[in-house]
């Protein structure tokens, strides 16, 4: 897949009217750079010295065992987590250096750049399906209400929602309530899309119309770093795939390389486990 030529956005749709559509053209210059990145959670090591370049409108795809660091990775990324050494740095925006003190309020220099769709929806409950989208953009990034709601509202019927504007969590099914954290991402105008497994805690028939948002954006040019155990997805909307495994990245290149002629043993026997009873 190649991403699609996408045009600049200062509202909740393109110039085709899309409100998926991204904030900025897809180009080939690096948007997001990690080097080195390590995490440890007392003797267990998690992350050892993780490389990562995403360019402004591709699709990586972290695959790999659980507990092989994927989600860590996701979560330093957006500033959840503090990796122990290493450095992230967004075109633009300071380098994060996490060998030494960080200053206060730094890692919100990730948030601003980046958002984060979760496995468990994480929406709040007490608030309806529009109030949680537009809580980030007014309280967080000081978005006129009236535009908030509008910008929410459109971005809501793009992904068949408009309906349930007003209904609380409780009331939407698992595959409804991780559209409305796509929607609560995309809301906060990210640079860069985080997706930590967003279909593992569906049941299978719901795992469809979640994949197929997240295919549309990747088609719309979005950046987005995408940790799934759905390698048809990752097949068909990924530029390169990253296989993880004890912490390191073991293999990584296109999906065309990786899921046919691995090089490395360890992604093989993966892929032997995962994909092949697939096929």
């Amino acid at each position: 897949m190649s991403p699609s030529d996408g045009t600049v956005s200062n509202g909740p749709a393109d110039a085709a009217g899309n409100p998926l559509a991204p904030q900025a053209a897809p180009d080939d210059s690096p948007l997001l750079t990690a080097r080195g990145l390590r995490k440890s959670f007392g003797d267990n090591e998690v992350l050892r010295s993780i490389d990562l370049d995403v360019r402004r409108g591709e699709v990586v795809v972290l695959i790999g065992p659980s507990g092989s660091g994927k989600t860590t990775v996701l979560r330093s990324l957006n500033g959840l987590e503090t990796p122990d050494g290493g450095t992230i740095s967004f075109t633009g925006g300071p380098e994060l250096d996490f060998a030494t003190p960080l200053p206060k309020g730094a890692r919100f220099a990730l948030r601003d750049r980046s958002a984060m769709v979760f496995q468990q929806h994480n929406l709040f409950p007490h608030m309806t399906v529009l109030q949680n989208v537009v809580e980030g953009p007014i309280r967080v990034q000081g978005l006129p209400k009236a535009r908030a709601v509008a910008e929410a509202e459109a971005l809501l019927e793009r992904v068949g929602l408009s309906e349930k504007r007003d209904a609380y969590p409780f009331e939407l099914s698992g595959g409804q309530q991780q559209r409305v954290g796509i929607v609560r991402a995309l809301a906060l105008k990210p640079d860069l899309l985080l997706f930590d497994e967003p279909t593992s805690a569906l049941d299978p028939e719901l795992v469809g119309e979640v994949l197929s948002v997240i295919k549309e954006l990747a088609d719309a040019g979005w950046t987005m770093v995408v940790v799934t155990h759905e390698l048809g997805f990752a097949r068909q909307a990924a530029h390169e795939v990253l296989f993880m495994d004890g912490g390191v990245v073991v293999e990584r290149g296109a999906p065309r390389d990786i899921f046919t002629k691995p090089t490395e043993e360890r992604t093989r026997r993966f892929l032997d486990r995962i994909l092949r009873p697939m096929d």
